[in-house]
Parts: C-alpha cells; structure tokens; sequence
C-alpha cells in the first residue's frame, strides 16, 4: 500500500507506535541513502531513559507512517506536528489600553544560570 503522507525529515519529532500502542518519543536526526533504492538509513535519537540512538534503515512507506516489523514486533512511526502556542491552549495577550488605571508589577528576570538567585 502507498501512503501519501509527507515524510519524516530531519529534526522531525516522532512518536514510535509498538505493537499499535504509542511507546515512545524521539527526534530524526540524520537520514541518508541507503545502498537498496528507495530504502533510507535514519538516525534517532530516541527520548528514552537512558536516552537512545541508533539508525533504523526504511522504505519510502515506513518514512510516511507505513507499518513494519522489526523481529515480528509490529511498528509504526508518525511524524508529530508541534501546535503554535496560540494552538495549545496558549491564551491570546489581551489588549491592555483598557486598563490604564490598574497597577502594573514590574517584571523580574530569573538567570537559570545564576545559583545565587535573589
């Protein structure tokens, strides 16, 4: 079966599916030609604990979100889009003209490389 969905690129986040269940998170790091046409050799890093990398050599459907195996487990990779803040539930600024009269805190800024933080 052909699959129509866009490929996996570089700095892509993935969601790695086994045996149809969602298992675990990584990034694509690196995908070159594989010496088999339309096979690709794609390095993750997989966001595991310890963290993980490793090439996985793929199709040109198993890169769009085809299932495979691998040893008889069943696998499947889906490309994560990123929503905008705005899109994750982020509220919009709200327009502060209206509220002249309210006082205003001044805003502090904290040095996640400063130890001795006051």
């Amino acid at each position: 079966m052909k699959y129509k969905k866009d490929a996996i690129v570089e700095s892509d986040l993935v969601l790695i599916h086994i045996e149809e269940k969602p298992a675990f998170y990584g990034r694509v790091e690196h995908i070159t030609v594989d010496v088999k046409p339309k096979w690709w050799r794609v390095k993750f890093v997989f966001l595991t604990f310890p963290v993980q990398v490793t090439t996985w050599i793929l199709d040109d459907d198993q890169i769009r979100g085809a299932d495979f195996t691998m040893g008889g487990t069943p696998i499947r990779i889906e490309k994560l889009v990123v929503p905008d803040e705005t899109e994750a539930g982020q509220d919009e600024p709200e327009d502060e003209s209206d509220d002249n009269d309210a006082p205003r805190k001044k805003a502090r800024v904290l040095s996640l490389g400063n130890k001795d933080s006051k």
